[in-house]
This record gives C-alpha cells, structure tokens and sequence, in this order.
C-alpha cells in the first residue's frame, strides 16, 4: 500500500514544537512564504507565454537591471506577508530601505522580521533556466509596541530563527529550515500542493564539483585562484567537475544533493563581494550549516559576520564541508 506522503502545511503543524518560539507566529509565517511561491511559481512557469519576461526598465538599490519578474515577485511576498497581519516589518533586495508594518489589531505587535531575495538569478528567466527566491527571518529585537527599526534587520546570521529557498526549475521545491535539519518539499501542480520529498537533506562531506564564474579568474585572489587550479588537477578522484549555472538557489541545490562547492570570492571589481550577506549569503548559510556543510569568506564564518548596512556584500564559500575547509587552507598559505 503507497504511504501517504506528508504536506508542507503539515510538517509545519507536526514540527512546531522543535522551534523555541512555538507560538504559532512563525508557522503562520511559514504558510504565507509557501502562498507567495505559489503566486510567483505560476508566473514563472508561464513567462515565455505573456508580456512578463524581460527587463523592466529600472534598477533596484544595487544598480542593477530589474527584470519584470523581479518586480512581481517583489510585490506579491510584500503583500502576502503584509497582508496575513504576521510580520513587523521586511527588507528586500529590491528596495531601498526597509518597510514597517503596522498590525491591525494592536500597534506594531508582531515579533518577527523577513529579509527575502525575491527573484534570484532572474538574469536566466529570459532563457529558461532555474531561478529561486531566498528568504531569511529573525525575532526584532526592538520591544514590541514600537515601530521596527533598522537594528532589527542587521543582526548576525547566527541569530537567524529560519531560512530557506524556492527553487523554480523542473518541479518547484521549498527547502528550509528552523535549526532542526533541513527538508525539502516538492509542489504537486495538479494539486497545488507541496509534498516532502527529500527529508533531512545533507551536503555529502565530499564533493567532486566546484561552482565559480570562471570568467572572472583573473580577478580572484591567490588563494582561490590556487584552489580552482588543484581542483583541475589529474589526480585521485580529481579533477573535479566544473559546474555554474548563475543562479545561487539552483548552484547550492545541486550541490547540497551531489556534493560540492560553490565560491563568489571578491575582486579587484568586487571588493567586498558581490553578493548580500542579509538577502543571499545568511540564509544559505544556515541552510548549509543544518545540512552538515559550512559557509564562510574564505577566513571566517559567514554568519559570524556582523551587517553594518541593509545591502551589504561580502565574498561567499559555501559547500560540502571537507571542501571549503581545503579552500580555506588555501586562502591561509596562499592570501590575497
């Protein structure tokens, strides 16, 4: 007889009483991100269709082009999240600064805020290929009754209370985490519906892939530069396979399931990195550490790292355990 598989509404309920904070607030929270990756699912998975791929015609805080999926997604989290009366405030890649939220039945009484990368990698929508939404949440540390502040957001990813990803490729996945493992759950489209489907996922301790925008090499200090060069090396289970698709959600999926590395170091063009600690690099880092990975810059622990501003970037190793630890060596003899 088939076992019936579990809905992520239902390991939400079942797991509540893992999580410290069990007060329902955060299951709530919970179920608007899986109601916004519905919305936005649809959206993606029918982009080539309609007037929605493309740019928009704006750059978001980073300068960078916003695709008008990049603006859908944005609205839609916003407004589910805003809308459900859960959150006291978010922050997003795609805004400038933060949005407070008022309750409606008490001032200012929620106690969690979310930071979210809404449409990661949205560079590839154009060409069909697999791009994600990054979400991370934490407990203000304001007292409640007041308006949150920007101190709420800038707090260490150790602090972090969940995070996770939406992966939207050839099924839509959510993966997250409360501190307690990480579980991945698959959307069944004719029911709408995510079903467990990869419980207690885990970075195999070794890997044999390494993930890098080889392109930019040249500028890559020596250290990381030595590393991809040992990893191109003909000896034991080496070389290894080179593999990045340009899209965080989709590199760090694949290599959490077949093991791996995935490195954005900085450069002469990125000195601080290119990616953000509180949207991109936190998040996965948690995730990585749940799943028996790490995640540092190449020296520390990514969420050792104390945030100074919204849309900071820091340089980001991330992977199978053994192998960032090896990158690491590296950085130690060989530096900058």
């Amino acid at each position: 007889m088939a076992v019936k598989k579990q809905t992520l509404g239902e390991f939400i309920i079942e797991n509540q009483h893992a999580f410290k904070y069990s007060s329902g607030e955060l299951s709530s929270l919970l179920n608007s991100i899986r109601l916004a990756a519905k919305v936005v699912n649809h959206e993606v998975n029918k982009a080539g269709l309609v007037d929605i791929i493309g740019a928009a015609g704006d750059t978001n805080i980073q300068g960078e082009d916003q695709q008008k999926l990049d603006v859908y997604a944005n609205d839609k989290f916003i407004q589910t999240l805003t809308r459900r009366n859960i959150v006291c405030g978010i922050a997003s890649e795609e805004e400038d600064s933060f949005i407070s939220i008022n309750s409606n039945d008490e001032n200012h009484q929620n106690k969690y805020v979310v930071l979210i990368d809404p449409l990661d990698g949205s560079s590839n929508i154009d060409v069909n290929v697999s791009v994600g939404t990054i979400f991370s949440i934490y407990r203000r540390i304001t007292p409640t009754g007041t308006p949150v502040q920007l101190e709420d957001f800038l707090q260490k990813g150790s602090e972090q209370v969940a995070a996770g990803y939406v992966v939207y490729g050839t099924s839509t996945m959510i993966v997250y985490t409360t501190g307690d493992g990480v579980n991945g759950f698959t959307l069944n489209p004719a029911i709408g519906s995510f079903y467990l489907s990869h419980p207690n996922m885990e970075f195999p301790e070794d890997g044999t892939m390494y993930s890098v925008n080889e392109g930019n090499y040249l500028d890559f200090p020596l250290g990381v530069k030595k590393y991809i060069k040992y990893c191109q090396e003909e000896e034991g289970d080496r070389p290894y396979t080179s593999r990045y698709i340009g899209s965080l959600v989709s590199d760090f999926h694949r290599n959490m399931i077949k093991g791996g590395i995935y490195m954005y170091p900085k450069g002469s063009r990125n000195p601080n990195g290119k990616l953000r600690l509180l949207y991109e690099c936190n998040p996965m880092a948690f995730i990585a550490e749940q799943a028996n990975g790490k995640s540092s810059d190449g020296y520390t622990r990514t969420m050792d790292v104390e945030p100074t501003e919204l849309h900071q970037r820091v340089p980001f190793i991330c992977g199978s355990k053994n192998m960032v630890n090896q990158l690491e060596e590296f950085m130690q003899i060989h530096g900058e």
